[in-house]
């Protein structure tokens, strides 16, 4: 039967990768729905391509533009907007599949949506894990919804584990990788002066903007180090990180007897997308296959917590639980965002994050609302904090400051 898919975040870069598999399997996928905040040219010419019954944009001013341009080339596609339509997407009798990629906490309501629907999940999404992952995973479960994971990392644990035991069986240990970003040998020192440009310059993968600075910060790798304690049921000690930089193994799951098992790829996310969006079958991904004599060495080295205390500080967010990730989430957001306009130095991310985390009370998340109540006081903490920051740029996150995340 053909997959009747939503795509929350269809002009992303993981949109675009999962809307190139789709067109190659059009007996086996179709869309019918697609969304974008702002950028409403692109998303015109994908529904002109792919003419989705419905598309969901940021705000009225955008959904009229994208109405009118469709309208004009005859395309009858529904434009709608805001929040509740992202949901209502998610949600719909119309799909069975929504692959959530839409980037930061905008996509947990959709997500979450689509859990208590029931629906096949392809979670690219790191945020609704990372701030709510109690409360979205009982909704996985009590619902019937079926999570596929379409992170690299994740998906590729996914394929290590066994499929007919508990994911816990028999597993000692599972080691997500890293690229290292573009910071990998610079000395921590002169951090202070990197700019927007150098941040979003990825030696490997090509990302949108925000979650590029999250792997030049290691905070990306932080946030997965959250998504995988909840995918995969396993405590934060279980969990380890190991830089490596020609991104060629996605991760690898070490088992109780000695055996340690790796997905291997070139660095192209349409694989990890159409494994999830055929699973359990293995369709064409449109990516070359590996040639392991070309990539002739693999190389391995520990993350220096010195120069990424982002990843530090994820994982102190991880063992404190209760809402502390979704304050890390919330902080890093507005940070990220301060640091692409300018207003703050790359360093001063970091020094954010642990402000807030050190601001924000923790409590225990029973309910959405408390997850977004904590949200929302993070976000005031962090803006409240660069406003005060008396010489944007300029502050450094020391190692004490990060073997103490650490404890």
């Amino acid at each position: 039967m053909t997959k009747r898919l939503t795509l929350l975040g269809s002009t992303g870069s993981i949109g675009e990768s999962t809307l190139d598999v789709v067109a190659r399997h059009p007996e086996r996928f179709s869309v019918y729905a697609l969304s974008a905040h702002r950028n409403g040219d692109k998303l015109v010419e994908q529904c002109l391509r792919f003419v989705p019954e419905v598309a969901v944009v940021g705000d009225a001013d955008t959904a009229a533009r994208v109405e009118a341009q469709l309208r004009a080339a005859g395309c009858a596609t529904q434009v709608t907007y805001g929040p509740q339509a992202l949901v209502d997407v998610a949600k719909s009798d119309d799909c069975d599949t929504v692959v959530a990629a839409i980037v930061g906490a905008a996509g947990l309501a959709p997500s979450l949506a689509a859990a208590v629907a029931g629906k096949r999940i392809l979670l690219a999404n790191k945020e609704a894990l990372v701030m709510s992952g109690a409360i979205f995973m009982d909704a996985v479960r009590d619902h019937g919804a079926t999570l596929l994971p379409v992170d690299s990392e994740h998906n590729a644990i996914f394929q290590c584990l066994p499929r007919d035991a508990s994911p816990r069986g028999g597993v000692a240990k599972i080691i997500l990788t890293a690229s290292g970003g573009p910071f990998r040998t610079r000395e921590p020192a002169t951090l202070v002066d990197v700019t927007p440009e150098e941040a979003c310059k990825h030696p490997n993968w090509v990302m949108g903007r925000k979650i590029s600075v999250d792997s030049a910060t290691m905070m990306n790798k932080g946030l997965e180090v959250i998504e995988a304690h909840w995918l995969f049921d396993l405590p934060g000690e279980r969990i380890d990180v190991l830089i490596h930089p020609q991104s060629v193994i996605h991760s690898l799951v070490s088992y109780a007897d000695g055996s340690v098992l790796a997905q291997l790829g070139n660095p192209d996310m349409r694989t990890p997308i159409a494994h999830a969006l055929a699973y359990p079958e293995r369709v064409d991904s449109g990516v070359a296959q590996l040639d392991l004599v070309q990539v002739a060495s693999l190389s391995f080295e520990k993350p220096d917590y010195e120069r990424f205390p982002c990843l530090a500080l994820a994982m102190q967010a991880l063992s404190a639980g209760g809402i502390a990730s979704a304050a890390l989430n919330a902080a890093n957001e507005v940070a990220v965002e301060a640091f692409l306009e300018r207003r703050i130095g790359f360093t001063d991310i970091a020094q954010t994050v642990a402000a807030v985390l050190d601001a924000v009370p923790n409590q225990r998340p029973d309910e959405l609302a408390t997850v977004l109540e904590a949200d929302a006081a993070a976000r005031r903490a962090a803006i409240d904090f660069i406003a005060r920051r008396p010489i944007a740029g300029r502050t450094v996150v020391h190692r004490d400051r990060a073997n103490r995340a650490l404890q």
